[in-house]
């Protein structure tokens, strides 16, 4: 019935509907922030996994440490760039990775003898064969051989930190 209409109500052109496609949906897990906030300068905030790790990207060398350690949110980044600074200092020619989102350090290619891992409170510290240490470093691992080092905020004992780290590097490293 063209043309009739209901008392009280006009006839409605019709109109075509055009559907937008949906637009493209990031990869990602649960906990993660966007990558596409930007601060006031206009560069793009690091993203932050769940307890303020940086997500960084696999890679070898000293450059992908450097931007995990400046991706450190507050406090952090500083304690990080102690640790790789004393890190240097104590095993001359280092081999760095960052690898599962936290950085490697090694005196040979694919092995390692200590990590970093930020979380909300503190920075981790992993020493790989931690139990020959001495003294051992205070926190236990499910892992027999494993022994970490919590860094909370104004509490690294840079002298007992770097003689780990001498102790650490002259021990068979991990393969990772």
């Amino acid at each position: 019935m063209a043309g009739k209409t209901s008392p009280g109500k006009a006839e409605r052109p019709s109109r075509a509907v055009h559907k937008q496609p949906a637009p493209a949906r990031q990869k990602g897990g649960k906990g993660k922030q966007s990558t596409t906030s930007g601060s006031k300068e206009g560069k793009a905030q690091p993203v932050l996994l769940s307890g303020g790790n940086p997500q960084i990207t696999k890679g070898y060398g000293d450059a992908p440490v450097q931007a995990y350690i400046a991706a450190m949110p507050g406090w952090k980044s500083e304690v990080g760039r102690r640790l790789d600074a004393l890190i240097e200092r104590a095993v001359p020619g280092v081999r760095k990775a960052v690898k599962w989102n936290s950085p490697f350090y090694g005196v040979e290619d694919d092995l390692w003898f200590l990590s970093l891992h930020c979380f909300t409170k503190y920075v981790k510290v992993t020493f790989f064969r931690g139990t020959s240490l001495d003294p051992v470093p205070p926190g236990t691992s499910k892992h027999p051989e494993v022994r970490y080092l919590d860094i909370h905020e104004g509490q690294l004992d840079e002298a007992r930190f770097a003689a780990w780290v001498k102790q650490a590097s002259k021990l068979p490293g991990e393969k990772m």
